[in-house]
C-alpha cells in the first residue's frame, strides 16, 4: 500500500555565543523535503515555542499541500525567559531597559544562525527566498532584525506587533508622539526597493487608548509605522499589507487562525 509523508520535523539546539545559551529551534519542511535538490524558501518565526498553541502543525500540513504557494520550510525559535530583554530593538533598549540584548539577539540570528541553516539545511542562500515573522514583543524584533538587513530579508509579518516600545514614557497630549522607537529606525534607514510587510491586529487587541482617539492602541501604532514606511516610499496597498482581525484578540488562538492568510501572503506563487 502506498503511503504519503505530509511532512517531515526536527527539534533541535544550537549554541550561541552572542546569546551565551543554547537556543532551541523547529525545522518543519514538507514531505519531499529530502527528494527535492532546489532549495527551500525559509519562514523564521520568533516564538516558536508556541507552534502547537498556534496549530501550526495543522496549518503548516495544509500549506504544504496548496499548489498555490511555494514549498518551503518554516523554522521557530524558541525564546527563553530574558525575552524581554533579547528581544526588542537592537539600536537601543526602551526606558526602562528592556531590550538591552536585542543587538546580541540579532548577532544571533544574522551571524550565526541563519549561517547554520544554510550550511545544515536545504535551504535557500538567497535573501529574496527569506521571510521573518514574530507576535507581539517578537513581532517588533522580527520588523527590526528584517528591516535592518534587507539582505537576509524579503519579507517580514507582524502580528500584534508591540510598536508602543518607546524611549520615554507617553506625554499626555504629544500628538507626534515620536517617542515610539520604531518609527525612527525606520525613518533611519533608505528605502531599499522589493522588500515587503504583512502586518495584522485585532479590534479586541487592548482596551487602552492614550490620546482619546476613539481608536486602540495597538492598531494606531501599527497605522502609524505603515505611515512611516509610506514616507519611505513603500506602497500601501502594494508593498505594505495590512490585516485587521475583527474581534482578534492579543492571544495565540487569533494569531493562529490569521497565520494561513499570512503563509498565502509570504509564499505565494510567482507568476
Amino acid at each position: 500500500m502506498g503511503f504519503k509523508i505530509d511532512f517531515i520535523s526536527a527539534k533541535g539546539h544550537f549554541f550561541s555565543k552572542n546569546l551565551r545559551r543554547k537556543v532551541f529551534f523547529r525545522f518543519v519542511a514538507p514531505g519531499n523535503y529530502t527528494k527535492k535538490e532546489t532549495p527551500f524558501p525559509v519562514l523564521l518565526m520568533n516564538d516558536g515555542q508556541d507552534y502547537d498553541a498556534m496549530n501550526l502543525e495543522k496549518t503548516l500540513t495544509q500549506a504544504f499541500a496548496n499548489v498555490n504557494l511555494q514549498p518551503f520550510c518554516y523554522v521557530g525559535i524558541a525564546c527563553n525567559e530574558d525575552r524581554m530583554n533579547e528581544y526588542g530593538i537592537s539600536s537601543s533598549p526602551d526606558y526602562k531597559n528592556r531590550g538591552k540584548r536585542a543587538l546580541s539577539y540579532t548577532k544571533f540570528i544574522i551571524e550565526e544562525f541563519i549561517p547554520f541553516l544554510k550550511n545544515e539545511f536545504n535551504v535557500s542562500k538567497n535573501g529574496a527566498d527569506w521571510v521573518y515573522c514574530g507576535m507581539s514583543l517578537g513581532g517588533l524584533s522580527a520588523l527590526d532584525i528584517a528591516y535592518n538587513n534587507p539582505n537576509y530579508f524579503n519579507k517580514v509579518g507582524v502580528f500584534s506587533g508591540s510598536f508602543w516600545w518607546r524611549k520615554k514614557v507617553y506625554v499626555k497630549g504629544d500628538t507626534l508622539d515620536r517617542s515610539r522607537i520604531i518609527l525612527d529606525v525606520i525613518k533611519k534607514r533608505p528605502y531599499v526597493a522589493g522588500q515587503k510587510f504583512w502586518f495584522q491586529c485585532g479590534t479586541a487587541d487592548e482596551m487602552a487608548d492614550r490620546n482619546n482617539n476613539g481608536v486602540i492602541d495597538a492598531i494606531d501604532d501599527t497605522l502609524d509605522v505603515i505611515k512611516e514606511l509610506q514616507q519611505k516610499r513603500y506602497t500601501y496597498p502594494g508593498d505594505i499589507s495590512y490585516v485587521e482581525v475583527k474581534d482578534g484578540k492579543h492571544d495565540l488562538p487569533t494569531w493562529g487562525h490569521i497565520f494561513p492568510d499570512f503563509l498565502s501572503w509570504a509564499f505565494e506563487k510567482k507568476v
